[in-house]
């Protein structure tokens, strides 16, 4: 009920002539202050550090953004697609001709296209979206950890020896929550793939997201926040399949032991919840299952033209199992190549998230984060059921947990970068279970575990560096020193003065995060683009280099030791060296013609097909004489040219931003089209150009690609144009 007392005001006698300008109004005063004050019980330098963290993570992850370019060209292009037409918007389509959609469900395509139709199709409109993310991401995991630390009490011995329960410090909720959310901003891999247009921003934003829904429905036994949970898990899952379900075990075994209600009731919130994530997930899924496939476009990555086999087959179990029909290498968990039980994709085991490819993307705090977890686990173990505190160390925990060993063990495709996964849950473990040792820092138990986890850190840290060891060479024993040194006074910390105790406690975080740091800030300075970046500098022994096109199964980027060279520099076309084991030819390998003046190359190329195309990790940047060609009476074809695969098709796709077929999908292994209906299309004057390219894609599951190939070079003529065969299928030599 509304308060409807007046107050009577004197009025003065005379009119005032005061021409000095109004104050601002209290309303715009409070919210003022509670942006920069933030809430008055909070020390003053919280919401000022909760500013400065978001900002600089903003600057981080925009910093130097346009210099990669497309990124990942095989997503830009279906963004450019989706933002031109409504009905490759929804299937998430290579081209706007609806032929084919990319491998992946679309969510993360549809924040792109959206961003390209309002601001124009160039980098920034494509990457910026990732970047915001990021901070959004940051900004949530403050939030979340947050919420799980405020209000808490400690139990100590009061004047008479007898327990006592106080406030926990004004401090501690604040300063866990800013810890977990640098840890994130400066992993890595984090920096790298907020800075990036793979679906991995968006899923992590996501899944953190739902976290802090689930943390909201702890409190209370709120339904309607864990329907939430699984509304956000679900459209996760739109975004990278079943990746996004890795933490629902996880959530719904905690919501069972620690909500507050009958465990009856719990019970119905979860099946509620498990209903929310299944229509939130499976009602695109459903449209395009039982859409009559002549009506959509082929489904990119299957071999069956079925949404249903991409997200349990290719994208699902296959990764885990190594069967990935369709895949780069066939059968990549069985095939041996590469070395070790998981192919091409490296050798499984606990160890992989260590080893020279992984460790430094990701991998800098996770001892430290097992050791602390496992110590605040133990410290909070008489903690009531609901304790939200535990709860959280239980989540982000189990988070970490289940998803590092799945990561560890799946025989399938894997890629550095899916790491990211890893990170919030990193930072929250590690932020939220530091703060609890440090407020019992008085203990020979905790000092104990704080000085050994400052010791390991640094240790680690040091291998970590070592293993880049020109890239800024005197870090490495600067960080071991001073990690020695840090930890020999965290065990005497309970003897030093306050002022000095919280110094030490600054320089354990300084010796925590300075390598990340300097990786990502190198991460962030590089440009990355194709298919599988990485982050951080040339790793010995792993794969990188400036770019971070990294080839799989440890082979190296440009300059990397101990690997292959097989993956350009940015702006570079093909693979820069040999391509992987079994892979045999990647597409576009040139093939040879007879050259005319001008740059122009007219006859029948010799080898399985010509020209530049770019290759399967990354796509090609024609030259201003091709592009012109492309795009030459564009009106009056329904795709400009066709290419085998979908990085070769994407480049050409994003200069003359016209549709592009992309004959094979992603690898170029997808049985779509077939050479009936390329025919067909031909025979109507739907296709303009046939960019030559290695036929049958490097997983070699489909012939339709190979037997294109050879029905365009038997039946017209090549030219060779800045060093791309091409073929126009409006003119037949026979």
């Amino acid at each position: 009920m509304c308060d409807m007392t007046t107050t009577s005001l004197p009025i003065d006698s005379a009119p005032s002539h005061d021409s000095s300008p109004a104050p601002a109004t209290p309303a715009t005063t409070s919210r003022r202050h509670r942006f920069i004050r933030g809430n008055d019980s909070d020390p003053r330098w919280v919401r000022p550090a909760l500013l400065v963290l978001l900002a600089g993570t903003a600057l981080l992850y925009l910093w130097n953004l346009g210099a990669s370019g497309w990124g990942n060209s095989f997503y830009s292009a279906a963004a450019q697609a989706g933002s031109v037409n409504w009905e490759a918007f929804f299937y998430g389509s290579s081209d706007a001709a609806n032929s084919i959609t990319v491998d992946k469900t679309p969510a993360s395509l549809w924040v792109m296209a959206l961003s390209v139709r309002l601001f124009g199709l160039n980098s920034w409109s494509i990457l910026v979206p990732q970047a915001l993310m990021g901070v959004a991401t940051v900004g949530l995991l403050y939030a979340t950890v947050r919420r799980a630390m405020d209000g808490r009490t400690l139990t100590r011995p009061d004047e008479e020896g007898n327990a006592a329960a106080t406030p926990a410090p004004s401090w501690s909720a604040p300063t866990a929550a800013l810890l977990s959310g640098a840890i994130l901003a400066l992993t890595p891999v984090a920096v790298l793939m907020f800075k990036f247009n793979n679906p991995d921003a968006l899923l992590v934003l996501l899944l953190v997201a739902a976290v802090y829904a689930f943390t909201r429905a702890c409190e209370k036994a709120g339904t309607w926040w864990l329907v939430a949970v699984g509304a956000l898990i679900g459209f996760g899952c739109l975004t990278k399949m079943l990746q996004a379900l890795l933490i629902v075990p996880v959530l719904a075994i905690i919501y069972l032991i620690v909500a507050p209600n009958r465990l009856r009731t719990r019970f119905l919130q979860l099946m509620a919840a498990g209903l929310a994530l299944l229509v939130s997930a499976g009602w695109w899924i459903a449209v395009v299952e039982f859409m009559p496939t002549g009506m959509r476009p082929y489904i990119g990555g299957s071999q069956t033209n079925s949404v249903m086999e991409l997200v349990l087959g290719y994208n699902g179990l296959g990764r885990l199992t190594g069967d990935e029909t369709g895949s780069v290498v066939p059968g990549g968990g069985s095939n041996g190549a590469g070395g070790g039980v998981g192919g091409m994709w490296g050798e499984t085991g606990i160890g992989r998230m260590f080893n020279s490819e992984i460790g430094g993307q990701v991998a800098w705090l996770i001892p430290a984060a097992v050791i602390l977890g496992f110590a605040a686990l133990w410290l909070t173990r008489r903690a009531k059921r609901t304790d939200a505190t535990r709860t959280a160390l239980l989540v982000w925990g189990g988070w970490l947990a289940v998803t590092m060993l799945v990561f560890s063990f799946m025989q399938g495709i894997f890629h550095a970068y899916y790491t990211v996964a890893l990170a919030p849950a990193i930072g929250a473990v590690v932020g939220i279970a530091a703060v609890l040792l440090w407020e019992r820092k008085d203990s020979v138990f905790v000092g104990t575990v704080m000085a050994a986890t400052v010791l390991v850190t640094a240790g680690w840290a040091f291998v970590l560096l070592n293993r880049s060891s020109e890239f800024v060479p005197w870090l490495a024993p600067v960080v071991l020193i001073l990690g020695f040194l840090v930890a020999f006074a965290i065990a005497t910390v309970s003897f030093l003065p306050p002022r000095v105790a919280a110094a030490v406690g600054i320089a354990a975080i300084i010796v925590g995060l300075a390598g990340p740091t300097a990786y990502a800030v190198q991460t962030a300075a590089s440009p990355h683009s194709g298919s599988i970046p990485t982050a951080g500098p040339t790793v010995a022994g792993g794969m990188g280099g400036p770019g971070g096109m990294r080839g799989p199964g440890g082979q190296g980027g440009p300059g990397a030791a101990g690997g292959q060279n097989f993956a350009p520099p940015t702006g570079a076309q093909g693979f820069g060296g040999n391509p992987p084991p079994g892979l045999g030819q990647m597409p576009g390998s040139p093939g040879t013609a007879g050259t005319t003046p001008g740059g122009v190359t007219t006859g029948r190329a010799g080898g399985p097909g010509g020209g530049g195309a770019g290759g399967l990790l990354d796509s090609t940047t024609p030259s201003a004489a091709l592009t012109a060609l492309l795009s030459e009476d564009a009106a009056n074809y329904t795709w400009v040219a066709a290419a085998i695969g979908s990085q070769n098709a994407s480049g050409y796709q994003l200069a003359t931003q016209e549709p592009v077929m992309p004959i094979g999908g992603f690898n170029g292994s997808d049985p779509s089209p077939t050479l009936d209906q390329v025919k067909e299309l031909v025979a109507q004057g739907k296709i303009h150009y046939f960019i030559g390219g290695q036929a049958g894609g490097p997983g070699g599951q489909s012939g339709s690609s190979a037997q294109i190939t050879e029905w365009v070079q038997a039946n017209f003529t090549a030219q060779t144009i800045d060093g791309t065969t091409t073929y126009d299928l409006t003119q037949s030599s026979t």
